[in-house]
C-alpha cells in the first residue's frame, strides 16, 4: 500500500513521483494550512499503511503546512505512527532546521527512501504547533526560559525554534538590538513571555491577534520526520 503526497494549495505532475520512486502514492490536493476536514481521512489511511521504506505521508507546501499536517497528527495520537516526508515549496526553516532538501525532486527521492527520525515538536499555550521558527518582533517584557530569566526589558526579535542538537526541546535566540552584537541563545523545554502587546509569526505566518501573553513548549511526543541520518 502507498502512501500519500498532500500537494498543500498547489499541484504536483504525477511524472515526478515517477522519477522519484513515488509511484505508488497518492497525490491528494488539499488547501494551504489544510484542517480536519481536509486531512484526518488521509492521515488515518496513512496510518494503516504496510511498513514499507519511506515516508507514509508526504507534505509538499511550506512550513505552515506541515505545521497544519503535524497537529492534525497530535491531535489524532498518530504522531509515533505516521512517518512525515517533506517538500519545501518556500524558503523554509524548517528544511534548514533538519538538513532536508529545498528541490522538489531530491525532497520526493529522500521522502521515498529515507527514515523516518523522532524531531521536537513544539506547541503553544492557544493549540498550535510549531515546526520551524516561531519569532516575536519588538518585544518589551519579561521571558523565562524554563526557571531561567532570559528578558527583563526591550529586544528587537525573538526567535523560537526546535533543538537539533538534542537538547530538553527548544532554541530561543534573542536580538536585543537591530544592530550589533548583543544577542544570546538559550536552549530548554519552554519558553514564556509576558510583554507590550505583540503579534507571534508562526512558520512564516502572523497571526491575527496581538497577544500580552505567549508560551512555546516542546510536546511529550515527537514528529517522526523522514530525514537525512
Amino acid at each position: 500500500m502507498g502512501g500519500i503526497v498532500l500537494a498543500c494549495g498547489m499541484s504536483i505532475p504525477p511524472a515526478v513521483l515517477g522519477r522519484a520512486g513515488l509511484e505508488q502514492h497518492r497525490i491528494v490536493p488539499v488547501p494551504a494550512r489544510p484542517g480536519k476536514s481536509d486531512v484526518d481521512a488521509e492521515l488515518a489511511k496513512a496510518a494503516d499503511r504496510d511498513g514499507g521504506p519511506g515516508a507514509d505521508v508526504i507534505v509538499a507546501g511550506t512550513d505552515a503546512d506541515l505545521a497544519a499536517v503535524a497537529l492534525r497528527l497530535l491531535r489524532r495520537d498518530r504522531l509515533g505512527a505516521v512517518r512525515v516526508g517533506y517538500v519545501p515549496v518556500a524558503r523554509s526553516a524548517c528544511a534548514a532546521l533538519w538538513g532536508l532538501p529545498t528541490d522538489t525532486e531530491g525532497a520526493l527521492r529522500l521522502a521515498a527512501s529515507g527514515q523516518g527520525r523522532g524531531v521536537p515538536l513544539i506547541r503553544d499555550d492557544v493549540g498550535g504547533v510549531l515546526v520551524g521558527t516561531g519569532t516575536l518582533h519588538h518585544v518589551d517584557g519579561i521571558a523565562y526560559c524554563d526557571d531561567d530569566l532570559v528578558l527583563r526589558g526591550k529586544a528587537h526579535r525573538i526567535d523560537v525554534s526546535p533543538d537539533t542538537a538534542g537538547g530538553a526541546g527548544l532554541t530561543v535566540s534573542l536580538r536585543y538590538r537591530r544592530f550589533g552584537r548583543q544577542r544570546r541563545t538559550v536552549r530548554g523545554r519552554a519558553f514564556a513571555i509576558g510583554c507590550e502587546p505583540t503579534t507571534p509569526v508562526l512558520d512564516g505566518i502572523e497571526r491575527e491577534r496581538t497577544t500580552e501573553r505567549w508560551t512555546w513548549y516542546r510536546h511529550t511526543e515527537n514528529l517522526l520526520l523522514v530525514r537525512p541520518g
